[in-house]
């Protein structure tokens, strides 16, 4: 993997994660630390509690200890890579951080009580940037700690990797969209990301705005744009719906599917297809065993999301038991 920063954001508040806790936020509230976007700032904010920042900042501490603050992730899963954004935080952003990973397999009543692991060991940070830390850590959490030493400000938090869904609760789910990200579904790779990245087309829910989808560039050559989805393990496919939603004059005019299996072979699930702006298109596809899907798009073009809904196959199945179980 060239830049664990490629893979989807786990903790982001649009994929359904929220800060459970934090022992203090007497300066900027914790929510911030999830919020979709790159952090602003406006010199001339002041209000109650003093400057204004976007993000979380606790008070200047006066005893020993330090700061800490709980997520719980929009989907659990296998993280790559953590990144401790202390933007505009310059003469109060914590020297050093440390990063922490759990899994609860329930409510959690104390996000406290977790049994924690070491994701990021206590780590020297600069102020005003983007500290990129890579994590080896081959079981999936549902929560992570942000600790902050002793005290300060923190813009974001952003939680990359791969999302790792709980297999029995899938399987009751019954027939599920298994491209979206919440259901382990991933973008393997895309031909072109200029205007909207392809995560995108994963995220829960319908994009709000042409801007909450994947656009690529205008092509000037006679090839196409295309997007690869990995499903989260081997499954039959039965409905795709791909959804140029909000895309007025810069849908794809045509879009086909490809399927891969598990030993590689390719098979065809939608042949090239007319699409209309701003519409949910939804098609039948061929009842095949799929571990990953390529979607075309002629010549180019934006889609708000990409719906694969199915089942995953027997092997499927004892794939992500066994992935969701590793010791």
């Amino acid at each position: 993997m060239a830049d664990f920063r490629e893979l989807p954001d786990l903790a982001l508040r649009s994929l359904g994660g929220a800060v459970v806790y934090a022992n203090d936020e007497a300066f900027a509230a914790k929510e911030n630390l999830i919020t979709p976007g790159r952090p602003v700032f406006d010199p001339a904010a002041f209000g109650s509690q003093g400057k204004v920042y976007d993000g979380w900042e606790t008070r200047r501490r006066r005893e020993p200890g330090h700061d800490e603050a709980v997520v719980r992730l929009g989907a659990p899963g296998v993280v790559h890579g953590v990144v401790v954004d202390t933007a505009w935080f310059t003469g109060n952003y914590p020297p050093e951080v440390a990063v922490d990973g759990a899994r609860a397999d329930g409510p959690v009543v104390d996000p406290t009580s977790l049994p924690w692991e070491e994701l990021v060991p206590r780590s020297p940070v600069a102020g005003d940037s983007e500290n990129a830390f890579a994590v080896d850590h081959p079981r999936p959490v549902t929560h992570v700690r942000l600790r902050i030493f002793p005290d300060g400000g923190v813009a974001r938090l952003r939680v990359h990797g791969e999302a790792l869904p709980d297999p029995e609760l899938l399987d009751a789910l019954g027939t599920v969209d298994l491209a979206a990200l919440e259901h382990g579904g991933r973008v393997v790779a895309c031909s072109n990301a200029f205007y909207g990245s392809p995560n995108n087309l994963l995220l829960p829910g319908p994009a709000r705005s042409m801007g909450e989808g994947w656009e690529n560039a205008r092509r000037r050559d006679d090839g196409n744009d295309w997007v690869e989805v990995a499903l989260v393990a081997e499954a039959r496919l039965v409905l795709a719906e791909l959804d140029t939603s909000w895309f007025l004059h810069n849908a794809p005019g045509w879009a086909a599917l490809h399927g891969r299996t598990a030993d590689g072979a390719e098979v065809e699930l939608l042949p090239r297809t007319a699409l209309q702006p701003d519409t949910r298109h939804r098609f039948r596809v061929p009842d095949t065993p799929v571990a990953q899907v390529r979607m075309d798009v002629y010549p180019d073009g934006g889609m708000a999301r990409l719906r694969l809904h199915g089942r995953l196959t027997e092997a499927g199945c004892a794939d992500l038991a066994t992935r969701w179980s590793r010791p």
